[in-house]
């Protein structure tokens, strides 16, 4: 591998890893703040996050899909085809969000019982739902846009956007929970005015680049159903992957309020790991798809090698980090002792799975970039299907059985999940047949 190909994964991971690393950080910051309040809306902001990081989630190919064929028309040469691909995103993506957000709104009761956690937490679930769905639209933009940009090996203006957004939502979470004693509704405020700002920011500079190069802003919607049509194996990917973290939010649920406030904090923690390793596969996405439009696959190879290579080592060190500062982490989150108690033994579970993580990630977004999505939709319905039996064996011994062990057993359920995605993706990679799979 060359110097400069080095120098251009840096260029584009640290600005991603920024951007990526930020948000579950900032929904940390949301999660001591609300979790101020109580064990009760902690658990309730678990329901209702969970909740609606599925109907975004589910989703996410509007930045991926985005990435991938973006990258590839500026492999080819093709920049006005690649901004024509970006604003169709754009305009996909605002259409099937309005649909999610009143879909989102309409059922949120019904949705949040469905986890059967206790019928306070039920409520405060409810209430951060039914306001947050406001705010699924410019989520929605702000996946399609940084998706255009990433492609466009851009990975800068989506860190600056997110930071400078998400530092004013922890600002009005504060002075609208804490400040005005908004609640858990004043969070959920705090949240969807941001992100409607993310949006519109990175909305406003795409448009920009479509403007310079003279592509038409207006929607044409053969190529945006085509968009659709191609997100589906990316759907049903996702699908199958929210299902593991639905089913291992149902599985904590049953153990009561102090454990699903544990199972929360440790969820989000190994959000904020598992975004930050994710910075690997950003660029996989942007390079491999890029290198590829070019028709150039050892380029390919050699940065996927290295970025492979990267993925574990950070896995091996944040997991080394994790597992020593696992305790006061804890209690920076919640003051509650219960909750501590509980989140510090699943938290070093956690910990030693990040080299399994570290190396999903990367594989993940190698596949992605190439635009694999199909054998990616098969291999996580795999994945799912293993987890499934054992997300079901945890709730029953949770029924009898203590708490917190239960909890280190869900724990080492969803390790097993990762290792079999793990084995999944290595099984592709050992040829080239993804690379020409699109």
């Amino acid at each position: 591998m060359s110097v400069t190909t080095g120098r251009e994964i840096v260029g584009l991971a640290v600005p991603a890893f920024l951007a990526l690393v930020a948000e579950p950080l900032y929904l940390l910051a949301d999660s001591a703040i609300v979790g101020h309040l109580g064990t009760i809306p902690l658990a309730g902001l678990g329901v209702a996050a969970s909740v609606l990081l599925s109907a975004t989630g589910l989703f996410i190919f509007l930045a991926y899909a985005t990435t991938a064929s973006v990258a590839r028309a500026i492999g080819a040469g093709d920049r006005h085809r690649a901004l024509s691909l970006g604003l169709d995103g754009l305009w996909l993506s605002l259409a099937i969000g309005s649909v999610v957000a009143v879909i989102v709104a309409a059922a949120a009761d019904p949705l949040s019982a469905a986890f059967g956690a206790s019928e306070a937490a039920h409520a405060q679930a409810v209430t951060y739902l039914r306001i947050s769905a406001a705010g699924i639209p410019g989520m929605f933009l702000t996946l399609a846009a940084t998706g255009t940009l990433r492609g466009l090996l851009d990975t800068r203006t989506p860190l600056v956007a997110t930071v400078i957004g998400l530092s004013a939502n922890v600002a009005l979470n504060v002075a609208l929970v804490h400040g005005l004693h908004w609640g858990i509704a004043g969070s959920a405020w705090g949240t969807t005015i941001a992100h409607a700002g993310i949006a519109i920011a990175l909305t406003t500079v795409v448009v920009r680049h479509a403007r310079a190069a003279d592509v038409a802003l207006r929607p044409h919607p053969a190529r945006v159903l085509a968009a659709a049509r191609d997100g589906i194996p990316l759907v049903i990917r996702t699908v199958a992957l929210r299902a593991v973290l639905l089913l291992s939010v149902w599985a904590a649920a049953h153990l009561g309020d102090a454990p699903l406030a544990a199972h929360q904090v440790v969820a989000t923690i190994w959000s904020v790991l598992a975004f930050a390793v994710d910075a690997l596969a950003i660029a996989a996405q942007a390079i491999v798809g890029r290198d590829l439009g070019a028709g150039n696959l050892p380029a390919a190879r050699a940065a996927i090698r290295t970025m492979l290579r990267w993925g574990v080592g950070y896995g091996v060190l944040l997991g080394a980090l994790l597992a020593l500062a696992a305790g006061p982490i804890t209690g920076l989150v919640t003051p509650d002792p219960a909750v501590q108690r509980y989140a510090v033994p699943a938290l070093l579970v956690a910990a030693a799975g990040q080299l399994v993580a570290g190396y999903v990630f990367v594989a993940d977004g190698v596949l992605m970039g190439a635009g694999d999505f199909r054998y990616l939709a098969r291999a996580m319905v795999l994945s799912l299907t293993a987890y499934l039996p054992l997300a079901a064996f945890v709730r029953m011994v949770g029924v009898w059985g203590d708490p917190g062990r239960t909890l280190v057993l869900l724990w080492g359920a969803f390790l097993v999940f990762m290792t079999v995605r793990a084995l999944t993706l290595w099984w592709r990679l050992r040829t080239d047949v993804w690379a020409t799979a699109r």
